[in-house]
């Protein structure tokens, strides 16, 4: 098979790397394409810490110039072989504060061809907050994105952002203005945050945790409390939480700790002041919960590229429905699952929030993604597929859901060991939705054979029958897909539910 005939990947589209130049590592992201829900092609960051040295020379450091302008040989190199059709080129605090900034930038066009946008700190807070728009459905409270120069915070509500402030407050500078005190540490920051109108009178919403060193904070968190799933992107702990956790982070007990060992060293010295900065800012915020974010300044730059129309689509279904052309046996009744299932839930007594109705057809749309696996392990590469993906829009209970919801399509309607991790993590609510679609999925495939064009025909009704409560209405053209095997799965379904079900057949 030749390269253009490679089916891993979504036509039409074409790469686009970004390259972002932060104070503490530069990084390249080569994404699939500038869509809605881009998947990443390839990642690689350097950890040059331009920042280092500016709060007391003023300049970038010598050495760290040199190590950046080396990564970005290979950064255009890379991007030239994944065929990127265009490269952004992102600054921020480190070349725009720095005395010899503008000289490491004309170095660094010449490198990469490319023009270098150094953004303002009002621009890298508005990139920081489209990238939560980007990959959180609603977004409600204030973004926070710490990087190695700066912090900049802001207000989104929606699609709405409002004025962002930056202040000097980056994991370097800090540490380096500090001279390593915690107690100077905490007495500058505080200075700043207390002045930060964009953290007053806004209790009880979200605090939106962006970049790198908030990233290890969170990671730190599910290591010590052995979280099941190391998933970031919408990783949340209450504000009680945090508030017990960051002081084991600014004067740790024992950095030995195998949880330190997942944190890189580079970033480990640099944890005590970002959790130093987390807590003055959320102290003075007050939010209901902390929500860290794997998307940040160049999702938010991709994001603002795109059309308000692809804008307003939804990041998880979008991502649901192009897995499913990428995966399933059919695309089309994937979608048709989606939508029958809405229709059939009420039937069960249910009454779906908008935030379960958006993750029930995402579990539909992903029902089919492992059908190539031997059919033993379908339901657990189901599980793991949608468990471990890079899905956006989405909380860690309602990852959860769908995964299950697939697990039991395949394996049945009771937990084992395989579920155990995931049910810990969601709700009851939504463990018992997760079961019912899993219940429903397991009867309209067998009856459907995975393939489109029966399933929009199928109904359920209350039955007129005293001695059955629902009846699974079929048109009688279909009569002959009845079987043993179907009217068993839909018995599970009335064991589950406590309805008394049977299959009616009319013209």
């Amino acid at each position: 098979m030749v390269e253009s005939e490679a089916q891993g990947r979504l036509p039409g589209i074409a790469p686009v790397s970004v390259v972002d130049i932060g104070s503490n590592s530069i990084r390249l992201v080569i994404y699939e394409g500038l869509s809605r829900s881009p998947a990443v092609l390839f990642n690689e960051k350097v950890m040059c810490g331009l920042g280092k040295g500016i709060d007391a020379t003023g300049r970038m450091d010598a050495e760290s110039v040199e190590r950046a302008l080396k990564a970005l040989h290979r950064f255009r190199a890379l991007s030239t072989q994944a065929r990127a059709s265009t490269v952004f080129v992102l600054a921020t605090a480190a070349a725009r504060d720095a005395s010899n900034g503008p000289d490491f930038i004309r170095r660094a066009e010449i490198i990469l061809g490319q023009k270098v946008r150094v953004l303002t700190g009002e621009e890298e807070a508005y990139f920081s907050a489209m990238g939560i728009i980007s990959g959180y459905h609603d977004p409600d409270g204030v973004v926070g994105d710490l990087g190695g120069g700066s912090l900049e915070l802001v207000d989104v509500l929606g699609t709405k952002v409002g004025k962002g402030i930056t202040l000097p407050l980056g994991g370097i500078r800090l540490s380096e203005h500090a001279e390593g005190s915690i107690v100077k540490a905490r007495s500058h920051v505080r200075r700043y945050m207390k002045g930060a109108q964009v953290l007053q009178n806004v209790a009880g919403r979200t605090f939106y945790a962006v970049g790198g060193t908030w990233r290890s904070i969170a990671k730190l968190h599910m290591e010590m409390r052995n979280y099941p799933l190391h998933m970031m992107q919408g990783y949340e702990i209450s504000y009680e939480e945090a508030i017990a956790f960051l002081p084991e982070v600014i004067e740790p007990k024992d950095t030995k700790s195998p949880a330190y060992a997942s944190i890189s060293k580079s970033r480990r010295a640099l944890l005590p002041f970002g959790a130093i900065a987390m807590q003055e800012a959320i102290v003075q915020m007050k939010p209901a919960r902390i929500s860290f974010s794997a998307l940040g300044v160049r999702e938010g730059y991709l994001f603002s590229l795109l059309s308000e129309t692809v804008r307003a689509h939804d990041p998880l279904l979008t991502a649901a429905g192009e897995i499913a052309i990428l995966r399933a046996r059919s695309p089309e009744h994937a979608r048709e699952l989606a939508d029958w299932s809405g229709k059939m839930v009420p039937h069960f007594g249910i009454t779906e929030t908008e935030e379960e109705g958006r993750y029930r057809q995402a579990a539909c749309l992903l029902a089919d993604i492992s059908w190539r696996a031997h059919p033993d392990y379908r339901g657990l590469q189901a599980l793991n597929i949608i468990a471990h993906s890079t899905f956006s829009g989405i909380t860690h209970a309602g990852r959860a859901y769908i995964a299950l919801a697939n697990y039991y399509r395949f394996e049945g309607l009771s937990d084992d060991g395989a579920t155990e991790p995931l049910a810990a993590i969601a709700t009851p609510r939504l463990l018992e939705l997760a079961k019912l679609l899993g219940g429903l999925l397991r009867v309209v495939y067998l009856f459907s054979a995975s393939m489109p064009g029966i399933v929009r025909n199928l109904d359920i009704r209350r039955s007129r029958t005293p001695d059955l409560d629902l009846e699974f209405v079929v048109p009688s053209a279909y009569s002959e897909f009845t079987g043993e095997r179907l009217d068993g799965r839909l018995q599970q379904l009335a064991r589950l539910t406590g309805k008394r079900i049977a299959f009616r057949f009319e013209s």
